[in-house]
């Protein structure tokens, strides 16, 4: 009884030894004796207890984050840029033979790729182009991890930390160019409003009238606030001395009384203006020896 206890224990042992879960998400590399038998497919599978040995690899995308890198760019600025790089086993066979850590040489030469490649290029350049710059970073990378039946899918520069200095130098060079922007809107749109100014004094030429209307709508504008002095410029009197000298004519002529207005002169001008009364004539200086009358009420003298 006891042996047949010890057999179904020994027996249990080796059955938990000899099965093995592979998921769908890996795929098993097979070792018997210390030699690579083939890759194992997901499911349910069974070695040989103390001959075979089993490892698991991954097959998923993996992320891996690659360590801000204080790096000096082609025109001599220092800047610390992070990544971020996603790869995957396509080969298990190869990562498990061909490298011993694939996750921690792939960081490695990350890091060091990422200094290459950024150190090859100016600051704007790291600033504006970072596709291409993740582009050359990826291509390198999988020049390197094939080899390991690891592919680099996807490089990103996640962050890059500039100097306060070039901050600020930066900043300035936004305002500046924001400035020169403002001056150019400015000068087309005083070109553009000087040449709409031209054609409408060419058109108050030809039309002298428009000129007043235009004034009376000036003043109906500015007139919306009670509290308003107007000056009235010299066409807007003009006119409303021509608008009098008409009232007074009609005026006349209804009631017969003669016209106020001089006649031979046109609308608007001025009357001409009468003469002066003559001077009173002076009075004759008296002659030595002659008697000079006095006016009336005063002394005579000679």
């Amino acid at each position: 009884m006891f042996e047949f206890l010890a057999a179904g224990v020994v027996a249990l042992v080796l059955l938990s030894l000899s099965l093995r879960i592979v998921k769908q998400y890996e795929l098993g590399v097979l070792f018997r004796l210390g030699r690579v038998t083939g890759a194992v497919e997901p499911g349910l599978r069974f070695i040989i207890p103390l001959v075979d040995v089993l490892h698991r690899v991954s097959l998923r995308i993996v992320t891996m984050p690659i360590q801000s890198q204080g790096i000096i760019t082609q025109d001599n600025v220092s800047v610390d840029v992070s990544a971020v790089a996603y790869f995957r086993v396509i080969d298990a066979v190869k990562s498990v033979l061909a490298i011993e850590n694939v996750r921690a040489a792939i960081d490695q030469i990350a890091q060091t790729t990422l200094r290459k490649v950024v150190g090859q290029h100016t600051l704007d350049e790291t600033l504006s182009e970072t596709d291409r710059i993740n582009l050359d970073i990826r291509e390198i990378l999988d020049m390197t991890t094939l080899d390991w039946g690891v592919e680099v899918t996807l490089v990103e520069l996640k962050d890059i930390q500039l100097p306060d200095s070039m901050k600020r130098a930066m900043a300035k060079q936004a305002e500046a160019e924001r400035e020169k922007r403002a001056k150019i809107i400015n000068a087309d749109g005083e070109f553009r409003a000087a040449a709409a100014l031209g054609e409408a004094s060419d058109i108050m030429m030809a039309h002298p009238l428009a000129l007043q209307l235009r004034n009376l709508q000036s003043l109906v504008e500015i007139g919306v606030d009670k509290n308003t002095t107007v000056v009235f410029p010299s066409p807007i009197m003009t006119t409303i001395n021509e608008l009098a000298t008409f009232i007074e004519r009609e005026r006349a002529a209804a009631t017969g009384a003669p016209d106020r207005a001089s006649p031979g002169v046109a609308p608007g001008e001025p009357p001409a203006l009468e003469p002066a009364p003559p001077a009173p004539a002076a009075e004759p200086q008296a002659t030595e020896g002659e008697l000079r009358l006095p006016a009336p009420g005063a002394p005579a003298t000679r």
